[in-house]
């Protein structure tokens, strides 16, 4: 077993008496105060949360000619300047070897952030794809934290500037943090207005305990971010997808542009046309219990199907989660039941988001 890494805000986490857990290699906080409370912040406030745990790849050169154009599910050489887009990395039979975002950062120029349990796979992988450019893996010289809330705009004015109040969904401003060149992303993962701060990361305990001055701002942890992300329905790698999964099983196709060459796109055409053998189905339980990874689901007493992601939603006082099951099951309004052992709640299907009120376009 390699030794757990640590992100440069470990002393900062132990001062605070995080509970802390490994995650993707990574010695990780889960919770300060308890995850329910901290999910409140987050939806009420303003929550802060190290994400130094993520890669980031820099590219350069020519985006079509070095062959990037043709290595995610989406285009790079279309994402305007200044602005990001999320999709997939696949492998041959079309399955996820990563969910990625790409920041257009120049005509020449990109940023690949990716998940932190991949990085060395990732950075291989689209390597390999390669045939031109300059392409490195930042990972270590990166510092990553996310401000998520509906008071995170102007918390993080305050010590940026107020040119971040002026950024769109899914663009960034490249800028000055700290005296420090940075990317400030109006990006998250929590349903949340928030932002993302990529910077050096000799600098991220100095605007971690800049931000944490600030008495509208509180620290979160991993285990509240799971909450959060569930309950607007976004997909967690290694629990939701995975290299045995496709985009069109987990039901995002629409990240997936058919239009342009990628690495996997003849299977998942295939997989199309054949029919799909398992689909992704979202579910709220009729009770406050909640259901678990890889806990069964089960379909008028047979079993169907397995959970993937599954929590207690505080924002709608039940359980929620979503799983993969047989298509003629995934209809809206059909009963399940989630069991495990001696564990038994009765479920319905739902549309996603389960949560609809936040404040992520504001």
């Amino acid at each position: 077993m390699e030794p757990l890494k640590s992100t440069p805000l470990s002393a900062e986490h132990e001062r605070l008496k995080a509970l802390m857990a490994p995650f993707g290699g990574w010695n990780m906080p889960i919770q300060y105060e308890g995850i329910i409370a901290e999910h409140r912040w987050c939806r009420e406030k303003a929550a802060l949360f190290d994400i130094c745990h993520m890669g980031e790849f820099l590219f350069k050169g020519d985006i079509v000619a070095s062959g990037l154009e043709d290595v995610f599910t989406f285009s790079v050489a279309s994402i305007p300047v200044g602005r990001s887009r999320y999709g997939f990395l696949l492998n041959e039979n079309g399955g996820v070897i990563d969910d990625l975002i790409v920041f257009r950062l120049a005509e020449d120029e990109a940023m690949v952030v990716v998940n932190a349990a991949t990085i060395d796979k990732d950075f291989a992988a689209i390597s390999a794809r390669l045939s031109g450019g300059e392409f490195r893996n930042i990972s270590a010289d990166t510092g990553k934290l996310d401000i998520q809330g509906p008071l995170s705009r102007e918390v993080l004015a305050a010590v940026v500037g107020p040119e971040i109040a002026t950024i769109p969904y899914f663009k960034f401003i490249r800028t000055k943090v700290l005296g420090a060149d940075a990317i400030v992303s109006r990006t998250g993962y929590t349903g949340e207005l928030g932002y993302e701060v990529f910077l050096p990361a000799e600098k991220t305990v100095e605007l971690w305990n800049r931000l944490l001055a600030d008495e509208r701002v509180k620290p979160a942890g991993l285990g509240a971010r799971d909450v959060l992300r569930l309950e607007v329905g976004y997909s967690l790698y290694g629990s939701d997808i995975d290299e045995a999964t496709t985009p069109l099983e987990a039901g995002l196709d629409a990240f997936v542009n058919f239009d342009k060459a990628f690495i996997g796109k003849d299977a998942l055409l295939r997989r199309r046309q054949d029919g799909l053998p398992r689909v992704k189905v979202a579910f709220e339980v009729t009770s406050r219990r909640s259901p678990r990874h890889d806990y069964e689901i089960c379909f008028e007493g047979e079993r169907v199907g397995t959970v993937t992601s599954g929590v207690f939603s505080p924002m709608l006082g039940r359980g929620i989660g979503i799983g993969f099951v047989t298509p003629d099951v995934a209809t809206l309004g059909a009963p399940l039941t989630i069991r495990h052992e001696k564990v038994s709640m009765e479920a319905t299907v739902v549309e996603l988001p389960f949560y609809r009120g936040g404040s992520l376009r504001s």
